[in-house]
């Protein structure tokens, strides 16, 4: 009997099958969703560094509607109101307070410079400055020759312009009184008077050409009556004009070098 038990084949013992369940654990799928959004996260994180504020508040909003928050969103158009700038004016505030510092300068020089009172210094609304002078100072009755008295005069006119940043206009004016004892008119005159004293200025090389004009308006641009010799002898003048824009009013070419800019 023992050796019948011996001879009996031992039987092998099979471990039960698991019963897994297909595919990747259940853990596995909710740890690869946490990834995928913290990498979401970091994307609209790294976008957003340098996104436009309008663009922004549309990403945060719809991050919030994304979590649950249902804000108010953020308006789809935006746009910045654009104010127009005003026209840049032909005098600016800028010009106009150089031409009062000019004006202040001039006025202290022609008191230092013992100018005679006949010069009368005066300032427009704009950026205009003038020095007008009375004919008698200048030139005889009816004459455009510059009278040597009014040589010292000029230089210190020229030396007062000279060092300022602003470009001369020489303007002749007359009465009204006809001349008869030439043939040139009151225009003619004026326009004479007007280049006697700007040659003066070039031959004495007081002032460049291309700094200066020439102009005449006889009678045509009086500042008193014509009405009795008193205003007469006020309309027979030469003004001065100081400009500190570029161009002197009537053109925007310059002179070419050596030519009288009339």
């Amino acid at each position: 009997m023992a050796d019948d038990d011996q001879q009996k084949p031992t039987e092998e013992v099979k471990c039960p099958k698991c019963k897994c369940v297909a595919g990747a654990p259940a853990w596995m799928t909710t740890f690869a969703d946490l990834v995928t959004l913290l990498l979401t996260f970091f994307v609209l994180l790294l976008s957003m560094a340098n996104m436009e504020d309008v663009k922004f508040a549309e990403a945060s909003a719809s991050i919030r509607s994304a979590f649950g928050s249902y804000s108010k969103p953020a308006p789809t158009e935006f746009s910045i109101p654009i104010i127009p700038s005003p026209p840049i004016s032909k005098f600016s505030p800028i010009q106009n307070e150089m031409a009062a510092k000019v004006y202040k300068r001039i006025q202290s020089q022609l008191k230092s410079d013992n100018i005679p009172e006949d010069v009368e210094l005066i300032k427009k609304e704009d950026d205009t400055i003038i020095l007008r002078i009375n004919e008698k100072i200048l030139f005889q009755k009816g004459s455009s020759v510059v009278s040597p008295t009014a040589y010292p005069i000029l230089r210190n006119l020229a030396d007062i312009i000279r060092p300022l940043s602003m470009r001369l206009r020489i303007e002749g004016h007359t009465d009204s009184t006809k001349i008869s004892k030439r043939k040139i008119g009151n225009w003619n005159l004026s326009m004479d008077r007007a280049a006697s004293i700007m040659r003066f200025f070039k031959k004495s090389n007081l002032l460049p050409l291309d700094r200066m004009a020439a102009v005449g308006y006889g009678a045509e641009r009086p500042i008193a009556p014509n009405t009795n010799e008193a205003n007469m002898a006020k309309n027979r003048r030469v003004d001065f004009v100081l400009r500190t824009n570029n161009t002197l009013g009537f053109g925007t070419n310059a002179s070419k070098a050596g030519e009288l800019p009339l």
